[in-house]
């Protein structure tokens, strides 16, 4: 199916519905120190405590949403989410959906199903997967086909400072000039780079790194018309123009305070988007690069290619407690490459029943400590298996001897923090 238009005009971008908000319960007089994470590329990292927080993580490409591995990395985000508003920042949170690309239009083809209405059953699996495992909601979720007029329009800037060039109708981003800060050697970045969608072997480009920011439309796809001719956008340009049209309000350097997703995506999507909007803008994008690691399956990353894919909604359908799969994910560190199993998820079972159990007292061991101590392992980039086991400890001490009845704000912290109704 292709459109006669552009799908929107620049002031009328459509921001798809979100999912529920979710209720954060108070937990008032205590002290939140400044969130600490690892930057994938610079290392620990200590965001101001007061003022502005925004953010931008990679969404899904609808076509086999939502598996552990999407859980897991958006788990992530939304502890620094949880974190961040109970310090009291104002957080900015911007996720798109990449409903155009060329996973889901393969998926699409080989089912012999509509790509549009495999995205939006896939789009709508995974709103009701996040609101399931209480995530919360970011404050504007972005189709990238609801865009593409800002698409075109972060074309143009990068046009007017001559950063573009064309081979038969496609047209690039020449990424020669901002190749210092690459993560990898060229030969590597190069091998990964054809790997995860780049053409680093077309005849006529400049350098084998340069990355596509419009594509020619090319047997049957879908397509919309641009001044750059009829076909679709790059991956990399369209979180670049989205992040910056919903988060760039004051003209800061850089644009944002952090840019998101799984390990995968640190090169090239995220070093791409980077280099194109210092390009464009002449400014940096983030401060921060922050990645959550892979589920593995097996010894295996799970993905739809090996055909090991564990869904979320699969699991409910079974019977499993989303706060018992919550539990699970955050047993692991966020930025550890980690193996799910059936024992991994009967011991998230036990502890969760565990922990209800002593909920449940009337009197419980002292909560005070235990709150402030779940505050600063979350503000040691989010050192969740340390915080787990102090919920553990405590809740094995609180039914073998209880001092006090303070179990409201154990489970207030727990659910605020963590995310964990229980």
């Amino acid at each position: 199916m292709a459109s006669d238009s552009l799908a929107t005009s620049l002031n009328e971008v459509n921001i798809l519905k979100n999912w529920p908000k979710v209720y954060l319960p108070p937990i008032n007089d205590l002290k939140f120190p400044p969130l600490k994470l690892h930057d994938s590329y610079s290392g620990l990292y200590e965001y101001s405590k007061s003022g502005k927080f925004r953010m931008y993580v990679c969404g899904i490409t609808p076509y086999d949403s939502t598996h552990l591995g999407h859980a897991a990395t958006y788990l992530s985000f939304d502890l620094i989410n949880r974190y961040q508003q109970l310090a009291n920042l104002q957080v900015s949170f911007v996720e798109n959906i990449t409903d155009a690309d060329d996973p889901l239009l393969e998926r699409a083809k080989r089912d012999g199903q509509d790509w549009q209405v495999l995205a939006n059953s896939q789009v709508d699996l995974f709103i009701s997967d996040m609101t399931a495992l209480r995530i919360l909601p970011p404050s504007q979720l972005v189709k990238v086909t609801d865009s593409l007029d800002l698409v075109e329009s972060f074309i143009d800037k990068l046009d007017r400072n001559g950063h573009i060039y064309q081979i038969d109708g496609d047209f690039y981003f020449s990424v020669d000039k901002y190749l210092d800060s690459l993560p990898i050697s060229l030969a590597e970045a190069i091998s990964v780079f054809a790997e995860r969608g780049g053409d680093p072997d077309k005849e006529g480009k400049r350098h084998p790194l340069d990355a596509v920011v419009w594509s020619a439309n090319k047997n049957g796809e879908p397509g919309w018309n641009s001044k750059y001719g009829f076909g679709r956008p790059g991956w990399h340009i369209e979180c670049t123009a989205i992040a910056c049209e919903f988060l760039d309000n004051d003209e800061k350097d850089p644009v944002i305070q952090l840019q998101g997703g799984g390990s995968d995506l640190i090169f090239p999507h995220h070093f791409m988007s980077a280099q194109i909007v210092k390009a464009a803008l002449g400014r940096d994008f983030a401060e921060s690069y922050i990645h959550a690691g892979m589920i593995s399956l097996d010894g295996e990353k799970m993905s739809k290619s090996k055909g090991n894919l564990i869904f979320v909604s699969k699991l409910i359908q079974e019977g499993i407690d989303p706060m018992v799969i919550r539990w699970a994910l955050l047993s692991g560190h966020y930025q550890q490459d980690r193996e799910w199993s059936t024992q991994l998820l009967e011991k998230a079972k036990d502890e969760v029943v565990l922990v209800r159990s002593a909920l449940s007292r009337s009197e419980t061991a002292d909560a005070s400590s235990l709150v402030n101590n779940l505050i600063m392992d979350l503000s040691d980039n989010l050192n969740t298996p340390k915080a787990l086991s102090k919920i553990v400890d405590w809740s094995l001490e609180s039914n073998r001897i209880a001092t006090s009845n303070h179990s409201g704000l154990v489970s207030r912290a727990i659910d605020s923090l963590l995310g964990l109704a229980l």
